[in-house]
């Protein structure tokens, strides 16, 4: 383990608890609603994965924060601990974000010399983070057009607010990404490539969200869209 991994550790739960503690005191000091004081989290913790990739040396000690809140997240739904994330009516979509976390950095991001796949660990992440937010923030304030399926209601102003905001920030990391200092054993992809993994990432990520039963996007929107990017860097020439 070296200096950059035990950095990476406490800084990791630093800001997580940081994070939790500041958003729950803030929201309940402007008293702004559980919906919304959840999304925060929920972007606030998506957006850590940069944290990992800059100062971890090594992916098998990166994964460990997000490895273990799937374990501190199911205590913390079960009773309810952070109310600005939990409360009775709240699925263990928190639990699955983790989860899927770890799963995809645990596959895809390596570290001393071997090809790293963490652009699309971190592209498919960044779709659940802003889309899957931005679709239920847009969804709840301005959704006017709903749609029904599995007993979980959505709304279409939601899931175009999904799809713009998930091309954008997985055309962003793919570009950015690959070859940087946070993955320079990644592959760099051609525009054109860009666009046509975007493209697809963005409608297989908007329907999972749109399909999947209520929390079960935290899954479904990641996992389905790593696995669709990668497929596509396979297939397409």
């Amino acid at each position: 383990m070296t200096q950059g991994d035990i950095i990476g550790l406490i800084l990791s739960y630093v800001y997580a608890f940081g994070m939790l503690l500041g958003v729950e005191a803030v929201g309940k000091s402007l008293q702004w609603p559980q919906s919304f004081t959840r999304k925060i989290i929920h972007i606030g913790a998506g957006m850590w994965v940069w944290g990992i990739l800059y100062f971890f040396d090594h992916w098998y000690f990166g994964i460990v924060p997000f490895a273990t809140f799937v374990v501190l997240n199911y205590l913390f739904y079960r009773r309810q601990t952070f109310k600005a994330m939990d409360t009775g009516k709240s699925t263990p979509g928190t639990v699955y974000f983790a989860a899927s976390i770890t799963l995809l950095y645990g596959l895809l991001w390596r570290t001393g010399g071997t090809i790293d796949y963490a652009p699309i660990a971190t592209a498919s992440v960044m779709a659940m983070t802003w889309g899957d937010a931005m679709a239920s923030i847009v969804g709840v304030r301005w959704g006017r057009h709903q749609y029904t399926i599995l007993g979980h209601t959505r709304s279409w102003e939601g899931s175009a607010a999904m799809a713009i905001l998930s091309f954008l920030v997985m055309l962003g990391t793919l570009a950015f990404l690959p070859g940087s200092m946070l993955s320079p054993n990644s592959i760099a992809q051609t525009g054109v490539m860009l666009i046509v993994m975007s493209m697809v990432g963005t409608i297989v990520a908007t329907l999972a969200e749109g399909l999947s039963p209520a929390g079960t996007d935290n899954l479904s929107v990641p996992l389905l869209t790593g696995l669709v990017l990668w497929l596509v860097r396979l297939i397409v020439p």
